[in-house]
């Protein structure tokens, strides 16, 4: 298979076997790194293949290493080409410069997809967003439409295909341009399952990498390892949504220690998911409300981005979505401020929420999207 620029054979065959050896250890690692793999996974992965083999399995290691020199290059190449997939390498151009001075940086990078090429996933053009798998629709909302945002204005978003956050940043910068997906598995298996057709539009307008070979499974180690390279890949890594002690962010702190930005969506302080952002921003991280604070930030003033309006709510949207902006969340508290009947007052927030400018909870209370109208929205009465 050809890929975005480079194609199985562009890797060297040193290096591919280095994410064979990775992929062997698997079961090792993970022993060795039960209830603390975030902070050591990176260490890890800076030994070499003998030193790596040595910790994790001593009493195999030989046999281990042994095995692993003795895959062929064509079976890996085979592998590879079964499975769909393109390779690049530390010694090739294409690999990506955001590695390249990272000290645990995989030695190969393995992906699926042709959306662009990978040459072009520089730091200098490259944000990673990542946050809470069980995120609040604020949070959801605000990822949506910060990754449409980014991808708009050319920069390639970089998320984890996650529940929650990373999949809305993927699919609102999908609707506006590139976005790559960093996965802890082999990159031709969708995970989660749930977002197969997520993975299979990634496939056809952006990219998905791993350090992993075709084949590898899900192990708890290979998400932190994995999530240094999405904290490298970009000038900044914004975490949207994140409680106490999580995974986004040690992402962030991954990022910090590589010499990457670091920004954060401020949230709501009684929402546990808030916890960890507003902790960030209290620590110095960058306070992100929208695109133009990441460009802004990490790339300087005067990078534009693209405005992203709705379609024309109409003479009887417009004062209804005012009154939402207002505080007014129910249909009767809307009708009754507007003087309309309660009836037409549900079918336009319904009709509203069709167009994607409101929500509703599972209590029947509206609350009004991120997307803007293409005019003010109103509501003159009880002013």
């Amino acid at each position: 298979m050809t890929g975005p620029g480079v194609s199985s054979r562009s890797a060297c065959p040193s290096c591919l076997r280095r994410s064979w050896l990775i992929a062997r250890l698997a079961p090792y690692i993970q022993r060795a790194c039960e209830n603390r793999s975030g902070r050591r996974v990176p260490e890890l992965l800076r030994l070499d293949g003998e030193d790596l083999a040595a910790a994790m399995a001593p009493g195999r290691a030989e046999r281990i290493l042994d095995e692993i020199g003795r895959i062929s290059e064509r079976s890996i190449r085979q592998e590879l080409e079964r499975a769909g997939c393109w390779a690049c390498c530390r010694h090739d151009d294409h690999y990506p410069d955001g590695l390249g001075d990272a000290v645990d940086a995989p030695h190969a990078l393995i992906g699926r997809g042709d959306g662009f090429p990978v040459a072009e996933l520089t730091v200098d053009r490259s944000v990673t967003v990542v946050g809470a798998r069980r995120a609040t629709a604020y949070g959801l909302e605000v990822s949506r439409r910060l990754g449409g945002e980014l991808a708009g204005a050319g920069l390639a978003v970089v998320s984890g295909l996650a529940l929650g956050i990373d999949g809305a940043v993927h699919r609102g910068a999908l609707e506006r341009g590139r976005t790559v997906s960093v996965l802890a598995c082999g990159p031709e298996r969708p995970y989660p399952p749930s977002h197969r057709g997520l993975y299979s539009r990634l496939l056809e307008s952006g990219l998905v990498v791993s350090e992993m070979p075709p084949g590898t499974g899900v192990w708890r180690w290979a998400f932190p390892a994995r999530n240094r390279i999405m904290a490298t890949l970009s000038q900044m890594t914004v975490v949207v949504e994140a409680a106490e002690r999580s995974g986004s962010l040690i992402t962030a702190e991954m990022a910090g220690d590589a010499g990457r930005e670091v920004g954060a969506v401020p949230g709501q302080v009684t929402v546990s998911p808030a916890a960890g952002t507003n902790e960030l921003i209290a620590s110095g991280a960058a306070l992100i409300r929208d695109g133009r604070d990441v460009l802004d930030r990490a790339f300087g003033v005067g990078m534009s981005v693209p405005e992203m309006f709705g379609p024309d709510p109409g003479p009887a949207g417009a004062p209804v979505l005012g009154a939402v902006e207002r505080g007014y969340e129910t249909v009767d508290r809307v009708a009754g401020l507007l003087g309309v009947d309660a009836g037409q007052t549900a079918g336009e927030l319904a009709r509203l929420e069709v167009l994607g400018y409101l929500s509703c909870s599972i209590a029947g209370t509206w609350s009004r999207t991120g997307l803007k109208a293409p005019y003010p929205s109103r509501s003159d009465a009880g002013s």
